[in-house]
C-alpha cells in the first residue's frame, strides 16, 4: 500500500512523464513543419529561377527553324546539309569547287576574326565573365589566339569537316567537300567563326567559363543536357550565328534578311538528325541557338 508520501512522489513522476511526452510531440511537430516549409520554399525557388521557354516562344522557334530550311531549298547559294555532304565522293584539293571555297574562306578570314573578337566580348559581358582581373586575362588571351590565325588549308581527307589542330593553331583546315558545300559568304563566316572559338579556347581552356554559362542557359531553356564538349560546340555555333548576323549588317545586299541569316545554319537542315556525346543533333542545334537568341527567330519569321 502506498503511503501519502509515496503517492505524492508517484504523482510527480507521472506529471513529469506527461510533460516530457507533450514536449517531444510538440518538438517533432515543429521540426516536421519546418522541414515541409524548407522543401516547399526550395521547390518554389527552383521554379522561380528556372527560365524555361513559353509555348509562344517554342512555336516561334519552330517557325524560324522551318524558315531556315525552306530558304535553303529556295536559295541558289544555300548550303548543302551535312548528312548529304557525307554521302558525296571526296573532292581533290585542286578541284574548281574546293579552290573557290578555299579562296572565299581566306578572303573572309580577317573579317571573321574581327567579328569573333566582338562577339566574344559581348558574350563575356552578357554572362558577367569580365568582373575580375583573372577573367579579363582569360578573355584577352583568347582574343590573342584568334588574332594569330592566318591561314586556310583545304584537305581532301577531312571531307565534310573543318578543324583546328593545336600543334598548328594558326591554320584552319577545311575538308574539300565542306568548302564546296558552303556556297555563300555567310555560310563560310559562320564556320570560320566556329573554328576560331576553338582556337580562342586553346590549350589553356581560356573560355571554359563561357562554355559552361552558355550550356547552362541553353539547358534551362530547352530541357536538353548541354554540358562538357556539347556546351563548347554550341558556344562555337552561337558565336558563328552572331558573327554572321553582324556580317550581314555590315555588308548590304538586295537579298532578303531571312535568306542571308539562314545561311549560317542551313547545313544543319538534315534528314538524318543524329547527335552524339559531343554534339547536339543538327536540328536540335538550330533550336538551341534560336532559344538563346530570340531576336534572330523574330527576324527569320517576320523578315525584319
Amino acid at each position: 500500500m502506498l503511503t501519502g508520501r509515496h503517492r505524492a512522489i508517484f504523482r510527480l513522476i507521472v506529471n513529469a512523464s506527461l510533460t516530457f511526452i507533450i514536449c517531444i510531440t510538440l518538438l517533432s511537430s515543429s521540426v516536421s513543419s519546418l522541414a515541409q516549409k524548407k522543401r516547399s520554399g526550395g521547390g518554389a525557388h527552383r521554379s522561380h529561377t528556372r527560365a524555361t521557354l513559353s509555348p509562344e516562344a517554342r512555336e516561334m522557334i519552330e517557325q524560324a527553324s522551318a524558315v531556315i530550311c525552306q530558304e535553303r531549298i529556295n536559295d541558289p547559294s544555300g548550303s548543302v546539309p551535312i548528312d548529304e555532304m557525307q554521302g558525296r565522293p571526296s573532292l581533290p584539293v585542286k578541284s574548281p569547287e574546293a579552290l573557290a571555297g578555299a579562296e572565299r574562306a581566306q578572303r573572309l578570314l580577317p573579317i571573321a576574326k574581327n567579328l569573333v573578337v566582338v562577339s566574344l566580348r559581348q558574350l563575356a559581358s552578357k554572362y558577367r565573365l569580365r568582373n575580375s582581373r583573372a577573367s579579363e586575362t582569360r578573355i584577352r588571351r583568347a582574343i590573342d589566339h584568334v588574332e594569330a590565325v592566318s591561314n586556310i588549308r583545304a584537305d581532301m581527307g577531312s571531307r565534310d569537316n573543318a578543324s583546328v589542330f593545336m600543334k598548328n593553331p594558326h591554320t584552319i583546315v577545311f575538308g574539300t567537300i565542306f568548302l564546296a558545300g558552303l556556297r555563300s559568304e555567310e555560310g563560310i563566316v559562320s564556320v570560320l567563326a566556329h573554328e576560331l572559338v576553338h582556337v580562342a579556347d586553346g590549350g589553356e581552356d581560356s573560355l571554359r567559363l563561357l562554355f559552361r554559362a552558355v550550356g547552362s542557359r541553353a539547358s534551362q531553356l530547352t530541357g536538353m543536357k548541354i554540358y562538357g564538349q556539347r556546351a563548347e560546340e554550341l558556344t562555337c555555333d552561337l558565336v558563328g550565328t552572331l558573327a554572321t548576323r553582324s556580317y550581314v549588317s555590315t555588308s548590304p545586299s538586295y537579298e532578303s534578311l531571312p535568306r542571308r541569316i539562314s545561311r549560317a545554319l542551313e547545313h544543319n537542315c538534315v534528314e538524318v538528325d543524329e547527335g552524339d556525346d559531343d554534339h547536339l543533333s543538327p536540328r536540335s542545334t538550330i533550336r538551341a541557338l534560336l532559344a538563346l537568341n530570340p531576336g534572330l527567330s523574330r527576324e527569320l519569321v517576320y523578315g525584319h
